[in-house]
């Protein structure tokens, strides 16, 4: 084993000690762009569920109109035309 003095093995410690904040950087960095991502996700689901109720409600309005129709026709038959 070649010759390791306090100096080497400190310089060593430093250069391990700086990758690991290194990485421990990336990795911050990469959870702060997905908790972004995620949120944008919720966005656009809360969007969409705002969207599909809409359209929910629309459905809802002409299926109304829809049965009043029918009920109109039907009640046309039986009453006397001039």
């Amino acid at each position: 084993m070649a010759d390791l003095t306090w100096e080497s093995l400190f310089e060593i410690l430093r250069k391990t000690q700086s990758d690991r904040k290194k990485g421990q950087r990336d990795n911050c960095r990469d959870i702060n762009s997905l908790s972004n991502h995620m949120r944008a996700m919720q966005g656009d689901t809360k969007n969409l569920r705002g969207t599909m109720s809409q359209v929910l409600d629309r459905l809802g309005r002409i299926e109304n109109r829809h049965e009043l129709r029918q009920l109109a026709e039907a009640q046309a038959r039986f009453e006397p035309h001039p």
